[in-house]
């Protein structure tokens, strides 16, 4: 049955990646409620938002169990960096233990559409040598596990653009990415993605999923196929 997005919740809404999620949200006419759950307070505003800022990350999947009825989708860009992390342990506790617990009490909700932005490589070979990708990768099973009506899972490559809190090597990346875009822009978008392509790309899923349009239950988006959802919202 084609469905159209009412309400939506949020993970990561002030990151790099997920305040496009949440921005793209908001523009929706079919989009009557965003829940948003974070430390902070969203930057963006709107009458359409309930923003709750809970310092404490561990009451977050309860808070989530409490909406009634539960949103149609949950979209998670929730991450760490390594500098914010200070530690792989800690990194792992947000981007791998934190993701898992939300996922399944949005199961346990009752929702039906999750997102998640993983990462280029997360399945690869090489992504077995990554604590960012193993983290990545646990939670990506996790999801498919759970059994939702329709899953989402983003991969992209080096999520391009200035973020809030540098990256220590990130203006190089984004310069070598973006110089390579002069000689194809298909190499750069199969290597990065902006963020706001990325969050734009990761709600046009959501509606196509809700849509029962999605090509499988499990959708795996990555590279240029991200680009191309993006540019299409």
């Amino acid at each position: 049955m084609t469905t159209m997005i009412t309400s939506a919740a949020v993970f990561g809404s002030t990151g790099h990646s997920g305040q496009f999620i949440l921005a793209s949200l908001l523009v929706l006419d079919s989009i009557q409620t965003v829940y948003t759950f974070s430390r902070r307070a969203p930057k963006i505003e709107s009458p359409k938002l309930y923003a709750h800022i809970e310092r404490d990350s561990s009451r977050w999947a309860s808070k989530l169990l409490a909406i009634r009825p539960p949103p149609d989708v949950v979209l998670s860009a929730l991450a760490m960096t390594h500098a914010e992390a200070g530690s792989v342990e800690n990194k792992w506790k947000i981007d791998h233990d934190l993701n898992v617990e939300l996922a399944k009490a949005a199961r346990e909700a009752g929702v039906k559409t999750y997102v998640f932005i993983s990462g280029a490589g997360a399945r690869s070979a090489l992504g077995s040598y990554s604590s960012d990708m193993k983290m990545k990768r646990g939670v990506e099973g996790t999801i498919e596990g759970l059994g939702f009506e329709h899953a989402v899972i983003l991969r992209p490559g080096m999520i391009l653009g200035q973020r809030e809190t540098p990256h220590p090597i990130g203006p190089l990346l984004n310069s070598v990415i973006y110089g390579l875009g002069k000689i194809s822009r298909g190499l750069q978008d199969g290597l990065g993605q902006e963020a706001e392509i990325v969050g734009r790309a990761a709600v046009r899923a959501a509606q196509i999923a809700a849509e029962d349009k999605a090509p499988r239950k499990v959708w795996a988006i990555e590279g240029s196929d991200i680009v191309k959802l993006g540019n299409g919202f």
